[in-house]
């Protein structure tokens, strides 16, 4: 596997095998297709606190917290990745909601413990492999490997 934030599986249960262990939020993505709806699922998925926020700055904000999450290792899994956000007009949101992912999957990749008095994660975004997240992880040139 390479060295990087995002992979593309083909069932959950490949993700289950690959990470003993580790808390998987479970995101539907026919129940997510608009920004609005993938913000309740996600903070469900991930058992966002009660105050967290439903804007794309509270997604940020709740991602590079995971206080409350026991596990190091924290995947989100995005089934049904096709339909995802589908219903927003263009993939600019799709896009920016990947860029919060890999900005905050590399922010925990070098937090420093001793200086944040954090617990160090380790944040990794899976999806049901699609044609159309295989299309836009590549035409963004965003690194990205699969389960098998």
């Amino acid at each position: 596997m390479k060295n990087t934030h995002f992979l593309l599986a083909r069932e959950e249960s490949d993700v289950r095998k690959t990470f003993l262990g580790a808390f998987i939020a479970h995101i539907d993505g026919t129940k997510a297709t608009s920004v609005k709806d993938f913000h309740e699922a996600i903070a469900a998925a991930m058992h966002f606190p009660d105050y967290s926020g439903k804007n794309l700055d509270a997604l940020d904000e709740m991602l590079n917290d995971l206080e409350w999450i026991d596990e190091q290792k924290v995947i989100i899994y995005i089934g049904n990745s096709g339909d995802w956000l589908s219903r927003e007009k263009s993939d600019d949101k799709v896009l920016t909601v990947i860029d919060i992912f890999d900005a905050t999957a590399e922010d925990w990749k070098w937090l420093d413990e001793e200086e944040e008095g954090v617990a160090k994660k380790e944040l990794h975004i899976v999806f049901q492999d699609s044609p159309r997240i295989r299309t836009l992880l590549e035409d963004q040139e965003i690194p990205f490997d699969t389960l098998d």
